[in-house]
């Protein structure tokens, strides 16, 4: 049996840099837009009617305020917001990923304290989640989803390229037993031991167009993906993990907060930047989540 999908759960805590991004592809910028996993991951809480607060920083030179007046960064007058670029080839469907700018990291003195949230999502992008801001969002918070990328990515010191280092070498393994659900790519998931982390938590391993995999302790699902016409990959997982955190949130049973999940990372690649989502749509298409779920539990 789900919870009541029309409760108003209490109020969640997203956390991450929102950036700028700068799309190439072959070698000429094709678009630049708002960035960061939190831009994208608001974007879907908001249109399931999930309150929550952001903490995200930028720099005086944001240039999206508007577009996140509903959830403001905190500015920070002596740093630069975090700037990526993306790099796509014709001849190479994978992206090359830079970091050129990097933000304030986010420090456990930035949340707020006063109050205890239902839920919390880590999703950082540039390294701007420290395993103390982690440990504090896990203090703070009923349960947490952690984005493997804000954990393990590294950046080169000349050019900022985006590369891996194992979930054991990044300072937050010893985090792991108190996550409730840990997100990584199918690339990323090389750089976790998969067997040893569902011990822990439940980990999400997402296949792009192929779904994605759910693992607990005991049992491993496959949730089937939706088609979808790829203009760019840029937040399909982010998509992903908001349309999966909600499903957690709302009461969804784990395989069908998989497909939800998947339905709005297939949303995500068929735009560029954040999703603009059509509300009404997404309330019905959710309820319909909730009957599979109520008939099938």
């Amino acid at each position: 049996m789900v919870t009541d999908s029309k409760a108003t759960p209490r109020r969640g805590l997203l956390v991450g840099n929102y950036c700028h991004d700068v799309l190439h592809r072959d070698g000429r910028v094709s678009a630049e837009t708002l960035g960061g996993a939190a831009s994208f991951i608001s974007v879907i809480l908001d249109a399931l009617s999930l309150p929550f607060h952001t903490v995200s920083k930028v720099g005086p030179e944001f240039a999206y305020a508007a577009a996140t007046s509903l959830h403001p960064p905190l500015t920070i007058p002596t740093s630069r917001t975090t700037l990526f670029h993306a790099h796509f080839g014709s001849g190479n469907p994978d992206r090359l990923l830079n970091r050129v700018i990097s933000c304030d990291p986010i420090r456990p003195d930035d949340l707020p304290v006063q109050i205890r949230f239902a839920f919390g999502l880590a999703v950082g992008v540039g390294g701007e989640i420290l395993p103390e801001t982690l440990e504090k969002m896990l203090e703070i918070c009923d349960i947490v989803f952690v984005d493997i990328q804000g954990l393990i990515r590294r950046f080169g010191p000349s050019d900022g390229r985006v590369s891996h280092v194992t979930l054991s070498e990044s300072g937050f393994l010893h985090l792991l037993p108190r996550v409730a659900f840990l997100k990584a790519s199918a690339d990323e998931a090389s750089f976790i031991d998969v067997e040893e982390a569902r011990r822990c938590c439940c980990v999400v391993v997402t296949h792009g167009k192929d779904g994605c995999e759910v693992f607990s302790e005991k049992d491993a699902i496959r949730a089937a993906p939706f088609k979808a016409y790829q203009v760019d990959p840029t937040g399909a997982g982010d998509c992903f993990l908001g349309g999966f955190a909600a499903g957690i949130v709302r009461g969804l049973s784990v395989p069908d907060a998989a497909l939800l999940g998947n339905f709005f990372g297939s949303l995500a690649v068929a735009q560029v930047g954040p999703l603009k989502l059509d509300s009404t749509l997404v309330q019905v298409c959710f309820s319909q989540f909730f009957v599979i779920n109520w008939f099938s539990g």
